[in-house]
């Protein structure tokens, strides 16, 4: 007995020291250090006066845009003419759906695949209540000592600029790409892409030109957004969630609210969506998210590294933390919001029918069909009625070992220096939705958030600093030099 019991110890003894060479292994990769590269960018002050001015042109997203929105994409396309003459004169352009803008820039090498660099140039309305709140006026383009102010500076029109001067930067300087570049501004992004990128897709499919990969938005370099470490995060994201709305309908008997069944409409609806919401998708920590989350932990401290050198052991664990946090929740799981509601007419009124909405984004490793199924076991009652509002599916994933990463790395290593770069998930979706149906997307804009940016997203006070322009065109810049 004795002997067995020192068996136990020296067993444990044994596996803490693997445990703990595990962990002193799990560093990053040693890397060669980064060269600097000389590249040449636009002057600063050019390219935040361009954004001023294309911020002041209100080019709002409509599903059907009416003679005023319309009047202000053309008025877009004009000034990008005007402000961007060379691109016009060497890019040859193709109008689709009349607002999306696609320009090809010849390379030099016939036989090299063209690479689609995408950005989009409407901007979701201001809610006028909140005018009043703004620091400056959403549509003045503002320009201040430390930032430009208005709606789309950071979404996206700050990257339509820098994008834009960039290629008009070194058009001037006489620089011609190897590939073919296309560069998609399109018009439609916030609405769902469909006569916008969805366009793009398909022009290439019926031309027939296979693109090597694409770029556009989706995520940041994020500097106090992830727990657990003081280094800013590149996330050069490699895929991005899919989307389905459920409408879930219950039926019951109507009449007069003085004398309700034991159970109505609104009460069957209300116990559903208590069970979709008591039963989450399963998530675990695998794939992209897992891989996100294993480069940035090798930053980490010491009991981080232990926790993440070991998953095999403490995987549970960190999942169940992880999820703990809306953000981590969302990169671990098709993530599940209950977002409308709607019953009788008025107060006194039993609703012979009663609807809710639910809104789920879809994880690579889920499908359509497969949460649909899920939903169905969890609502468990024959008397709801569940259909498929909207949905498309998660992207498919891109290669983080191809050459679109890696030209993509090596020009954020170049102007963030002391980022962590990774792939990553975008839990939102984008205009590469679309594109990763014909190449391997990747989604990243050059410019650092903070916590305090979240906010400006669709919400009040929306800017972008100079520092985030000078970094953006200079990425466009060190990028531009790799094609």
């Amino acid at each position: 007995m004795k002997k067995f019991g020192t068996g136990i110890v020296l067993g444990f003894i044994g596996l803490l020291l693997i445990m703990l060479i595990r962990t002193f292994l799990f560093t990053p990769e040693a890397t060669d250090t980064v060269t600097t590269r000389q590249v040449s960018v636009p002057e600063l002050p050019q390219v935040l006066a361009h954004l001023s001015e294309a911020i002041q042109i209100k080019t709002l997203s409509t599903e059907e845009p009416d003679s005023q929105t319309r009047a202000a994409f053309t008025a877009f396309g004009k000034w990008l003419q005007s402000s961007y003459p060379l691109v016009h004169q060497h890019a040859q352009l193709t109008r689709l759906n009349e607002f999306t803008l696609l320009y090809r820039w010849p390379g030099s090498d016939k036989s090299a695949q063209p690479v689609l660099l995408s950005a989009h140039y409407d901007v979701v309305p201001v809610n006028p209540d909140t005018l009043s709140q703004w620091q400056y006026p959403p549509f003045a383009g503002t320009v201040t000592e430390q930032a430009v102010w208005g709606r789309g500076a950071l979404d996206d029109k700050g990257s339509v600029v820098a994008l834009m001067e960039s290629v008009e930067h070194a058009i001037k300087n006489h620089s011609t790409p190897g590939a073919d570049v296309y560069i998609a501004l399109t018009h439609d992004e916030e609405v769902g892409g469909e006569r916008g990128a969805n366009a793009v897709t398909d022009y290439f499919r019926q031309k027939q030109i296979k693109l090597a990969w694409s770029l556009d938005e989706g995520s940041f370099v994020l500097a106090g957004l992830v727990p657990g470490i003081d280094k800013p995060v590149a996330s050069i994201n490699v895929a991005e969630k899919g989307f389905l709305t459920l409408e879930l309908v219950a039926k019951g008997e109507g009449g007069h609210s003085s004398m309700p069944p034991s159970e109505t409409a609104v009460t069957r609806l209300a116990q559903a969506i208590i069970n979709v919401q008591q039963a989450p998708v399963p998530g675990a920590l695998e794939g992209v998210t897992a891989t996100m989350y294993s480069n940035i932990a090798q930053h980490m401290d010491f009991s981080k590294r232990f926790l993440f050198a070991n998953t095999w052991l403490f995987k549970p664990v960190i999942e169940h933390v992880v999820s703990n946090g809306a953000s981590g929740n969302a990169m671990l799981r098709t993530t599940t919001a209950a977002t409308m509601l709607k019953g009788s007419i008025k107060a006194n009124v039993l609703p012979d029918t009663a609807t809710a909405k639910i809104n789920f984004r879809l994880h690579p490793r889920d499908s359509v069909d497969s949460v649909v199924r899920w939903v169905t076991q969890a609502v468990n009652d024959e008397l709801i009625t569940i259909n498929i509002e909207e949905a498309f599916e998660p992207s498919t994933i891109a290669k983080a070992d191809g050459p679109g990463f890696t030209a993509l790395q090596n020009a954020t290593a170049q102007v963030f220096p002391r980022a962590i770069i990774t792939p990553g998930l975008t839990i939102a979706a984008t205009d590469s939705h679309y594109y990763s149906t014909i190449t391997q997307s990747y989604r990243f804009t050059p410019m650092v958030i903070t916590p305090e940016d979240l906010a400006g997203f669709h919400g009040m006070d929306e800017h972008v600093s100079h520092q985030n322009m000078r970094s953006a065109v200079t990425f466009y810049s060190h990028l531009l030099q790799q094609l």
